[in-house]
């Protein structure tokens, strides 16, 4: 699939009692797919739990608020963690962001844990966008999902941790130059 066929499929897409802002928002929809024409080729895939109610539910985009992109709105404290660590590590454009369950789960002021059915709903679009990328879990419940790599949630104090963790999982895995290469 193409990065506009994932969008207007998510935009048709009902995922539970999840809210779907591809299919209510254009500029969500438009700001999705220009975020993953711009990561189409990132070789790493990092997975949260779901689209947060200051994050994805506003901006369109995973673990991105809307603040981060205009300077306006609301500001979400694990957008701010994760973009601030991949900034850090210069891996921005090495990973591409997304949820397990693309859609907000909750209200417009609260999260809740996806359910089952709403897991179940969103895995198409996780296993297109991990087709061939090394996919990290980011907290328990994409670890649930996904098995293998995790790094710790940023939020509630995860802030080092999850920078730990990612610095660990990908700087730690590109591949050395050969001993006495001269490069460092």
């Amino acid at each position: 699939m193409t990065p506009d066929a994932i969008v207007a499929s998510l935009a048709e897409t009902r995922i539970g009692a999840t809210h779907n802002q591809y299919s209510h928002s254009r500029l969500c929809r438009e700001r999705l797919e220009n975020y993953l024409e711009s990561r189409w080729d990132a070789p790493v895939l990092l997975v949260g739990e779901a689209a947060g109610y200051r994050g994805a539910r506003i901006s369109g985009i995973p673990f991105t608020s809307e603040r981060q992109l205009t300077g306006a709105g609301p500001a979400e404290a694990t957008a701010t963690i994760v973009h601030r660590a991949l900034g850090e590590l210069g891996l921005e454009e090495e990973v591409l962001l997304w949820n397990v369950v693309p859609t907000h789960p909750g209200t417009a002021a609260s999260n809740r844990r996806p359910t089952g059915a709403e897991i179940a709903a969103g895995l198409p679009y996780l296993r297109e966008l991990a087709r061939g990328r090394r996919t990290i879990a980011v907290g328990r419940v994409a670890e649930g999902v996904l098995g293998g790599r995790y790094v710790r949630h940023p939020s509630h104090g995860g802030a080092a941790a999850f920078r730990a963790g990612i610095a660990a999982l990908v700087l730690e895995a590109r591949p050395r130059p050969p001993a006495g290469s001269g490069a460092s």
